[in-house]
């Protein structure tokens, strides 16, 4: 069975679980999810956060279940699943996006912080993906298994080198669960989505090493780009998503030219990912080790904030966009055509005339 060919609930008939819903992505992802008719299960360490947010989605006329989870221990996610079944009878898309960041570099973070941030990061994603899997297999009935990546899963970087590791663990993961399941055909959708710089408060959640605060200073893409994209993916199975070009391109340029993107992002990396005008929060504040700050949607970042991402929305309607691409191709073409053929000058044509050639000699002479 290819899995790309499941048909999936439309999202108003959905039950959708979603982990780190207390803040960011996840937060936006639940208001929105509700907004369309969905059911939703939402899971995060920050208790008071998500019942807040379930008793206003709930308040709205949605339907929300509020689950105080750490996904970083194997114990809750398990009762989380069975709370959205008890709750719902059912969940139909899983949604794998809590996550956590370190701003430091190689030799100076501490191994428990580093531990720390992989059973969030990397086996939070384990274990959820396996009950979300379990339980589209016992029902028989086509589910979303939805993993958030990053752009840094799959191009390391000074810096974030922690969380660099977590996310290309968390791809290589991805990816093999997604090979197995396809050889035997079970009845599983998994996308992997490839978030570029987004407006959240993960930096401010983030563990950092550095004096000043961290902060995402250039082109940076609203939430809601990414819980579009979720959302799709939820109804219409996609291998990947990448939200931002800048994520595809860089992506391939990583590949390409290894050691140029080398170059590029240690010449990058430090003036756009650190602030020298703010001194850093108090790492004890992080949300390492403890809850974050919830119900807020967006950080404090600087440069090009842009209201949306044209790459997603042309991944949603991939003909639409090819011909779209094709159109003005064509248009270009006729355009060039149509200056090079009726738009010349009578000098230039008459330099462009060919020379008479003398009779015996070779016109290619």
């Amino acid at each position: 069975m290819n899995s790309l060919n499941l048909k999936l609930k439309p999202l108003h008939q959905q039950t959708i679980v979603i982990t780190g819903a207390s803040s960011g992505i996840g937060l936006v992802t639940a208001r929105m999810a509700a907004r369309k008719g969905a059911r939703v299960v939402l899971a995060a360490r920050n208790a008071d956060a998500i019942r807040q947010l379930a008793e206003e989605i709930n308040s709205q006329g949605g339907h929300a279940l509020a689950v105080p989870t750490d996904v970083g221990s194997e114990e809750d996610m398990a009762r989380l699943a069975a709370a959205a079944t008890a709750e719902f009878g059912d969940f139909d898309t899983w949604v794998n996006n809590a996550g956590v960041s370190i701003f430091g570099h190689c030799d100076e973070v501490s191994i428990p912080d580093m531990k720390r941030m992989f059973d969030t990061n990397y086996w939070g994603v384990v274990y959820g993906s396996r009950l979300a899997v379990q339980h589209f297999k016992r029902r028989h009935e086509p589910g979303a298994l939805i993993n958030i990546g990053s752009f840094f899963g799959d191009r390391a970087t000074p810096v974030q080198s922690t969380y660099c590791a977590s996310k290309h663990a968390l791809h290589g993961w991805t990816n093999a669960l997604r090979m197995e399941l396809e050889v035997e055909k079970a009845p599983v959708s998994v996308t992997l989505i490839h978030p570029g710089r987004i407006d959240t408060p993960y930096n401010e959640h983030a563990q950092s090493y550095f004096e000043h605060q961290v902060a995402h200073r250039g082109m940076v893409y609203p939430p809601e780009a990414v819980a579009d994209a979720i959302l799709f993916a939820a109804a219409h199975p996609r291998r990947d998503m990448y939200v931002g070009f800048q994520a595809k391109a860089l992506t391939l340029a990583g590949h390409l030219a290894p050691r140029i993107m080398d170059k590029v992002m240690e010449a990058l990396i430090y003036p756009t990912q650190i602030d020298p005008k703010r001194p850093s929060r108090n790492p004890e504040t992080s949300a390492l080790h403890q809850a974050g700050y919830g119900l807020q949607e967006r950080g404090s970042h600087e440069g090009w904030f842009r209201s949306g991402s044209l790459y997603v929305q042309a991944e949603k309607h991939p003909l639409l966009a090819a011909a779209a691409v094709a159109g003005l191709g064509t248009a270009a073409w006729m355009l060039s055509k149509r200056r090079n053929g009726h738009g010349t000058s009578q000098a230039t044509a008459a330099e462009a005339a060919p020379t008479p050639v003398k009779t015996g000699v070779s016109a290619q002479s």
